[in-house]
């Protein structure tokens, strides 16, 4: 038999940073595929200076959010090498901020980036996969996928919706020969937590002190950057997971990529809703005091509040 110059095309978006910039990195290094990454235009200069184009390896501009930017990309890799085989949608936005400082404006940013773009990529490229009869879904998730924390609800919201389709899509793809992989990281060692975005009202400097949410800011980002740097997962080690997927025949549909992933994949599962979400609640840093001075609660706390602004707005 003759050997096989099968050479996969793979496509990887969001490659200028984080788990991005790994991915390329080591795909790089890989002759046996044909690897396309790419990242929206003002990162584009960051690509080129780190990396040559290869005979298996070019650069692509691509904004996720727009239609035609999607499409046009497509179109020159099927110009030049053809269909997308493996599809590895990695680009993805963070809001920090509570529920109520998002604006409809930040909500449709936060969905547009990492469900509605990636969802019409996903779309694109089916198509021909299933003519093949063989191709590979690669989303890349998050734990929020799994548990929502505060101060990041609409990222949250996005990854649960990620979650969602993926699930409906391995299902629907499964008669088709294309296997679909949702990889699941929680906290990566990384300065990915710099790259945050904040709504106009959640806004740090508008958030030091004495307003109703300002111990939740004052909390989560700390404790979120600790758990960061405490970390032994690198952006290098979520690379060679999906790696791993890109290279096992079938593929599972979920795969945690660190070690808090997978502790809380077993948690969520063995403890009941009930109790899991107190029991979380109770090891956010400082939560007992979160809001404790300007709360209107049914206790002690909440009616000791209200007579204070009473007897303030008396005098």
């Amino acid at each position: 038999m003759q050997k096989t110059r099968y050479k996969p095309i793979i496509l990887i978006t969001g490659a200028s940073s984080g788990v991005g910039r790994a991915l390329a990195e080591l795909f790089y290094e890989l002759p046996q595929y044909r690897t396309i990454v790419t990242a929206r235009r003002l990162s584009m200069a960051v690509l080129r200076k780190n990396f040559e184009p290869k005979e298996h390896f070019r650069m692509e501009e691509l904004d996720i959010l727009n239609s035609t930017s999607r499409e046009q990309c497509l179109q020159r890799i099927r110009q030049d090498w053809g269909d997308v085989d493996i599809l590895i949608n990695n680009a993805g936005i963070c809001f920090r901020s509570v529920v109520e400082h998002m604006s409809e404006k930040d909500e449709l940013l936060q969905m547009q980036t990492n469900y509605f773009g990636p969802l019409g990529l996903i779309r694109s490229v089916l198509g021909a996969m299933r003519e093949k009869g063989r191709g590979k879904i690669i989303n890349i998730s998050s734990v929020s996928g799994m548990l929502a924390m505060p101060t990041m609800a609409s990222y949250s919201a996005s990854k649960h919706a990620l979650e969602g389709a993926s699930e409906a899509l391995w299902y629907e793809m499964r008669p088709f020969g294309i296997n679909v992989t949702l990889i699941q990281p929680g906290f990566i060692n990384s300065n990915s937590f710099q790259n945050i975005y904040y709504s106009q009202s959640s806004q740090p400097d508008s958030q030091e002190n004495g307003e109703p949410y300002s111990d939740y800011y004052q909390n989560m980002g700390p404790f979120i950057e600790k758990l960061m740097r405490l970390s032994w997962t690198t952006p290098q080690d979520v690379a060679q997971k999906v790696l791993w997927v890109v290279q096992k025949e079938n593929p599972p549909l979920w795969v945690p990529a660190t070690a808090d992933a997978i502790l809380f994949y077993y948690i969520r599962r063995i403890l009941p809703r009930r109790w899991l979400m107190p029991i979380l609640f109770f090891f956010l840093p400082n939560s007992k005091k979160w809001a404790f001075h300007h709360t209107f609660r049914r206790d002690a706390v909440g009616l000791q509040n209200r007579e204070q602004i009473k007897r303030k707005k008396a005098s």
